[in-house]
């Protein structure tokens, strides 16, 4: 286990228009606002497509239609992030997993802690052989 205590920090509320790919527009957030660790704690939206990875699978899943954002979770930081998706279609089927690529239909309204006093840091765990976090404590 590895662990980094840090503190709630500023809250950011970030509402992404209509044709925004979601996972560059967290990449450049992070980067604009230099996070260096936050964590989504809540997200509501609608999305018009989604590439989404399956546990233990290489390639991405492709989905379109009409999809309302159920949950969207995950750290993020200037130095990288993971983020997971879950939407459901219009029978109400839900479908998530890693988030790949997503395109905004009509909103996406994301609120973003920062937690201070710490550095998510993402880089190659040979266990795994993904890169995976590795949270380091930093001054405040």
């Amino acid at each position: 286990m590895m662990v980094a205590a840090g503190r709630p920090y500023r809250l950011h509320v970030v509402r992404f228009l209509p044709g925004e790919e979601v996972r560059t527009e967290l990449e450049q957030f992070c980067v604009q606002e230099g996070l260096e660790a936050a964590a989504i704690v809540s997200a509501v939206g609608s999305v018009s497509s989604a590439l989404i990875r399956f546990g233990g699978r290489p390639e991405g899943t492709a989905i379109s239609g009409d999809l309302e954002v159920c949950t969207l979770s995950g750290t993020l930081s200037k130095h990288g992030m993971h983020i997971h998706l879950a939407v459901a279609d219009g029978d109400g089927r839900m479908t998530g997993g890693h988030l790949m690529k997503a395109t905004v239909r009509t909103t996406l309204e994301v609120v973003i802690q920062e937690v201070g006093g710490v550095r998510m840091v993402r880089r190659k765990d040979e266990r795994t052989g993904y890169n995976e976090l590795f949270p380091e404590v930093i001054s405040p």
